[in-house]
């Protein structure tokens, strides 16, 4: 989804990248940064624009960028990554499920090699470094809803979320209710090793 094209153009125009792609499954947002790249740059070819869902029209990329989504979109766009190698490198930002991400990520032969957190208008957002090496592994629960983040404020929020959630859920399933207050401990007991 490239929404206006502002990130491939950023990176073009400050020499991060010679050359990008800029990809959605709509032709407005494509218009839209079709704009963009003749404002700014003012030649179509340094971002190439193309319809696609996801990658599946895209032969091949050093990095991708897959930001602004649920984690559930993201890990079928990534899953579905028809050049993927070592190499390739995945930035992912999930708006929601990044718990999802996680475990569609680790299940299916990738790592997270890094996390940050980024704050916007009070809302908390995630960014993940991501690698496949082809390596099946299972996560806990606990590491789906943390991953890598060492944000306090942002892990005690996820931690405030499945209390939450939790206790919502407390009389009409007391198995989940327990499965996702004891989650929210074991990531409290993470807080209090940072």
């Amino acid at each position: 989804g490239c929404d206006h094209g502002y990130l491939p153009v950023y990176l073009v125009q400050n020499g991060i990248v010679e050359s990008a792609f800029a990809c959605d499954i709509n032709e407005g947002p494509l218009l839209s940064a079709k704009q963009t790249v003749m404002h700014y740059i003012g030649k179509e070819d340094a971002v190439r624009l193309v319809l696609s869902d996801g990658l599946e029209k895209i032969d091949y990329a050093d990095d991708v960028i897959i930001a602004g989504m649920g984690g559930e979109l993201i890990a079928r766009i990534v899953l579905g990554c028809r050049f993927l190698s070592r190499d390739t490198h995945f930035i992912l930002q999930p708006m929601t499920k990044a718990e999802i991400l996680r475990k569609e990520l680790y299940k299916n032969g990738f790592y997270i090699e890094k996390e940050l957190t980024a704050r916007e208008n009070d809302r908390n957002y995630v960014i993940m470094s991501v690698y496949y090496d082809g390596e099946s592994r299972e996560i806990t629960d606990a590491f789906a809803y943390s991953g890598k983040v060492t944000d306090k404020e942002y892990l005690s929020l996820v931690c405030r979320k499945l209390r939450h959630t939790g206790e919502c859920c407390s009389s009409s399933d007391t198995a989940k209710s327990e499965k996702l207050c004891k989650t929210a401990q074991e990531i409290e007991n993470i807080i209090t090793t940072l």
